[in-house]
């Protein structure tokens, strides 16, 4: 591993090279905030998908790109002396002093919830008037419903039991039900959005990740169907013209495999 000594000449390193780049490149000069956004989201999903891949090689090439992207908004920051790097890694530093009273004061804390619940009170006291101001709007709605309900539980709005949430959700499906049988599309989908906001909270109480346990399926159900095709294949058939039955046969043959 590298010392400190190293780390920060590294870091010195890439500042100078984005220097560069931003003097020299027409493409790296020709940036803005707006034209990074959708690339920085990109990156950053792909620095999940390598975490869920557990591909350590990868997550670090993943989170260079990352790191690249946080240097480049910190130097079209500096431009127009609204911000640079140091100003970023000052202002995160001071806000980890003043969430961590139990470390940097004198606040006691028994346990990780407690660190939950003193951490959302402390936001509430810098100024924000809603504990949901930090979830971010762009959120895909599965992450979403995970944060808001983590957040509220911050302030004591939850449940006691995990008894509790399981009754919940089979009230919910049973609503969901109702609507189904009467056939009223928007209340069908009203519905369904409530069953899976209380199976995501049921998750939650488990202590699953649901975006993780809904990505696992996705990659075992694309195994599974990749297996089948590559049957197919080898038969030289197309999928569309095997019945359910044969396709069947190959699919209980790709679940063996991919768990």
């Amino acid at each position: 591993m590298n010392s400190r000594e190293e780390n920060l000449k590294a870091m010195d390193r890439l500042l100078t090279i984005m220097d560069e780049l931003r003097e020299q490149c027409p493409w790296d000069r020709k940036q803005t905030l707006e034209s990074l956004r959708h690339l920085t989201i990109e990156e950053v999903y792909e620095l999940g998908d390598a975490i869920l891949d557990s591909d350590l090689e990868e997550v670090k090439k993943e989170l260079g790109d990352v790191l690249l992207h946080i240097v480049f908004y910190a130097k079209i920051g500096s431009e127009t002396s609204a911000f640079d790097i140091g100003d970023i890694a000052n202002a995160i530093c001071d806000k980890l002093i003043a969430r961590h009273p139990h470390i940097y004061g004198d606040v006691k804390v028994a346990d990780e919830e407690d660190v939950k619940r003193n951490w959302e009170n402390l936001k509430l006291k810098e100024g924000k008037k809603s504990v949901l101001e930090g979830v971010p709007r762009s959120l895909p709605a599965l992450v979403k419903a995970n944060r808001i309900q983590d957040k509220v539980a911050g302030v004591g709005f939850d449940w006691e039991e995990p008894s509790q949430v399981w009754e919940k959700l089979q009230e919910e499906l049973r609503e969901f039900y109702e609507e189904v049988k009467r056939g009223d599309s928007d209340k069908m989908e009203a519905e369904f959005g409530d069953v899976l906001f209380s199976m995501i909270n049921y998750a939650r109480f488990l202590k699953i990740n649901p975006e993780n346990a809904l990505e696992r399926t996705n990659k075992k159900f694309i195994n599974r169907f990749r297996y089948l095709e590559e049957k197919a294949a080898a038969s030289q058939r197309a999928l569309r013209d095997m019945s359910l039955e044969e396709m069947d046969v190959y699919w209980n043959e790709a679940k063996e495999f991919f768990r």
